[in-house]
């Protein structure tokens, strides 16, 4: 009987580990969202109410919760990637695919500091980065065959299209008065598409 005992008091520890786990994660997801790569451990240790040393068991530096919170920000956009792969229209698919992204972009200042090149390159943001691109690629590639895409436009050019976006897109917490409106990337978006348009479609 005795022995059985480190086993059942061992379940509700675990469990406790993984809730706090999960608190912490949430808690760097809207911390990085709103403050960027520059937030802090003890930054996300005061927004989950938790003490920073129970942060530090689960991540022994910002660069490892920073790779737990982006690599599940792009698996939800990896997602969306291999949603609009397997659609019909593959044109039509390949907007929505852009507006759906940029959109989540649009309010996560973290999120766009990684676009732009910065912050984490660990394995799991690695990962999700490779199969965002080989869901981008064979979207691409279908939108081809279709006749509907430019023949010129490869996947390689999704980040320049994202760095453009992203110069009108302003900061979550910008004044207006100061930047210009913030639906404003999504008309850009429209005139790039028409752009990226086969000339006879």
């Amino acid at each position: 009987m005795d022995g059985a005992r480190p086993t059942a008091e061992a379940r509700p520890l675990r469990r406790d580990a993984e809730r706090n786990r999960r608190l912490i994660v949430d808690a760097g997801r809207e911390v990085f969202a709103a403050r960027g790569l520059a937030a802090t451990l003890n930054d996300v240790a005061h927004h989950a109410g938790v003490g920073v040393g129970t942060v530090y068991r689960k991540f022994p530096d910002k660069q490892s919760l920073a790779d737990a919170v982006f690599a599940g920000e792009l698996d939800e956009i990896a997602a969306l990637a291999a949603r609009a792969a397997a659609e019909d229209d593959a044109f039509a698919a390949f907007g929505d695919f852009l507006a759906r992204s940029f959109a989540r972009a649009a309010t996560n200042r973290g999120l766009r500091e990684l676009m732009r090149g910065g912050g984490t390159g660990a394995a799991g943001v690695a990962r999700a980065r490779t199969e965002i691109a080989a869901h981008c690629t064979a979207l691409v590639a279908r939108a081809h065959a279709q006749g509907t895409l430019r023949k010129d436009v490869t996947a390689a050019d999704i980040p320049s299209i994202a760095a453009m976006l992203d110069a009108v897109m302003p900061p979550p917490d910008a004044p207006p008065s100061e930047n210009p409106p913030p639906e404003t990337w999504r008309r850009w978006l429209a005139i790039l598409l028409d752009g990226l348009r086969a000339p006879d479609q």
